[in-house]
């Protein structure tokens, strides 16, 4: 079963046991996957489903923080408990550890050496590790290996 199938059926669940906080939530994820496919003439697959899937909860996330920083603590929660359900359609994320171990390899591999080398690095890193690993580690771990 694909990834959009099964947030489909979540949607349907969900309905099934009147659970309206999570309806919105998958509703909104499937209507961005829809108008992602209708926009660039596309059906989406897992990794694009995941792609998007990590770029609500970064909106999510950013959201949170500018509700905080205003003091809407209810907004905050709200935003909070859609990331909660956005976060069930990510694959598992790898640790600081094995992502250091992986920008460690691609640097070996591409011969890089200090920070000049960054874009080269991270175009490699970015097709292998998204999705399972956050961009912001990935880019601090370039840094790091870069630099030292």
């Amino acid at each position: 079963m694909s990834l959009k199938d099964q947030i489909t059926e979540d949607m349907k669940t969900a309905m099934r046991a009147k659970d309206s906080e999570r309806l919105g939530t998958i509703r909104l994820l499937l209507a961005a996957c829809k108008q992602k496919e209708v926009d660039e003439r596309v059906v989406l697959d897992d990794a694009a489903v995941v792609a998007l899937v990590d770029k609500l909860i970064k909106q999510r996330k950013d959201s949170v923080a500018a509700y905080e920083k205003a003091a809407r603590q209810d907004l905050a929660d709200k935003e909070a408990a859609e990331i909660l359900v956005l976060q069930a359609y990510l694959p598992q994320r790898m640790s600081a550890d094995e992502v250091l171990v992986a920008v460690r390899a691609i640097v070996a591999e591409l011969g890089a050496s200090g920070p000049g080398d960054m874009g080269k690095v991270m175009g490699l890193a970015k097709a292998q590790l998204a999705g399972k690993a956050e961009m912001s580690a990935v880019s601090a771990a370039v840094k790091a290996t870069l630099a030292g």
